[in-house]
């Protein structure tokens, strides 16, 4: 009795701690450093070979226990308490986009590559650079005060933003390979940073909180001609911005609004190769959002009978393939309370905010299909610029505060110390 009520007595201590935890400047220094080397290096999905190296790298020096080559470049840590008990992930995504940046920063990208047969710049312009330096400082704090209950998973994950075509990869590929056992994972927390939230904020929302992501692509037959005699073709191009227009149909017309929020956009279109001449062929990409299953099963019905039908209407075919690319981010309720209650108490009452769904997503969620999961924004605006001017996420333009970066590392190493203890 006496040793139980002396552990109970240490944990308390901790806890009451662990909502005082102050980081000295070199440490908040290396974190900020990590991210600047990282977002110079940027790398796309599945291909995250000197990132994964680099985080490889510092877990081996902390001493942790380390998997590497999770879904193609993954890195997978183990950190161990003084004590038994839950087992507990931490998750950050390594990849960057082809994106070509934009920006006056001192450490900006100039990394060339190729991305669907053509040539890019790579940038991490979603943030990802960050929470991989996050994720690197809580291991360092949480190595070196290691006094909780349970197991600490560290998830390094590639491919958020989606494998190349024909390849596996992300969330689903870490946890057919296994990420959320050995040792049996009993819950999940992630963040992600966010342009447009002041530095020092958290927003989050109970259960649906991101959309629901799937990828189409539609392909249009029609007939080519001489582009002076258009009445000889049954052109495609036409083709395609009728179906663009009845598309949005669908949500116009079609989705009950008033209940949550949906979305369908054309991210890109090709067809044809000379001023003169009207194709025979075309084909669109794009992306379909929902927060409601009911409204993303009308939404997709709706598109299979549309695409092909307007199609004929104009003497074509059309054909369209629907490919899922991540569930609806789900915050469990009871985590949720939990999560909201730590961080309160870590950055303040007042910073930790609930505001509405988004039509954003993120494969996080095929973590939260499996386990209870937590996902929330973490506030990465420019100090001085205002929310609604912040450059938008997969941009050329997009910046972070480094300021936002030591509250991350903050959160996640309270969340931890609160849920294992």
């Amino acid at each position: 009795m006496k040793s139980y009520l002396y552990l109970t007595v240490i944990l308390s201590l901790g806890n009451l701690l662990n909502s005082q935890i102050i980081f000295d400047k070199s440490f908040e220094n290396r974190v900020v450093k990590w991210r600047h080397e990282i977002h110079q290096n940027p790398e796309l999905s599945n291909r995250e070979f000197k990132t994964a190296k680099k985080i490889e790298s510092h877990l081996r020096a902390l001493g942790i226990d380390v998997q590497i080559n999770v879904a193609h470049t993954g890195v997978v840590g183990i950190i161990k308490g003084k004590y038994p008990g839950k087992v507990l992930a931490l998750r950050a995504d390594m990849d960057a986009l082809p994106v070509t940046e934009n920006n006056s920063l001192p450490y900006r990208s100039r990394v060339v590559s190729s991305f669907g047969g053509q040539k890019t710049g790579v940038m991490h312009a979603c943030g990802h650079d960050a929470h991989v330096a996050i994720l690197m400082g809580a291991a360092e704090y949480l190595t070196k005060n290691n006094n909780f209950s349970g197991t600490i998973k560290l998830i390094f994950q590639p491919a958020e933003e989606g494998p190349p075509p024909g390849e596996k990869g992300g969330a689903r590929l870490m946890i057919e390979e296994g990420v959320l056992d050995n040792p049996k994972v009993d819950a999940i927390f992630g963040l992600h940073i966010n342009s447009a939230t002041p530095v020092g904020v958290i927003r989050y929302k109970p259960k649906g909180f991101m959309a629901a992501a799937q990828r189409f692509v539609i392909n249009v037959k029609g007939k080519p001609a001489h582009g002076s005699q258009p009445w000889k073709s049954v052109d495609p191009i036409l083709i395609s911005a009728k179906i663009i227009d009845g598309l949005q149909s669908i949500i116009s017309r079609n989705s009950e609004l008033t209940k949550e929020g949906a979305v369908i956009s054309i991210g890109s279109i090709h067809s044809g190769i000379r001023f003169n001449i009207i194709p025979e062929s075309a084909q669109m990409v794009g992306t379909i959002r929902t927060l409601d299953k009911d409204m993303k099963k009308l939404i997709i019905e709706r598109m299979n009978e549309l695409i092909p039908q307007i199609a004929m209407a104009y003497g074509g075919t059309a054909s369209v393939d629907i490919t899922e690319s991540a569930a609806l981010t789900y915050n469990d309720p009871e985590l949720t309370r939990f999560a909201v209650s730590s961080l309160k108490k870590a950055l303040g009452e007042k910073q930790v905010v609930e505001v509405n769904a988004v039509t954003l997503a993120e494969d996080f969620s095929a973590f939260q299909e499996k386990i209870p999961g937590f996902y929330f924004y973490l506030g990465g605006l420019i100090q001085g610029n205002k929310s609604e001017n912040a450059p938008s996420h997969h941009t050329p333009e997009f910046m972070i505060d480094d300021a936002g970066l030591i509250y991350g590392v903050k959160a996640m190493v309270n969340l931890s110390f609160d849920y294992l203890n």
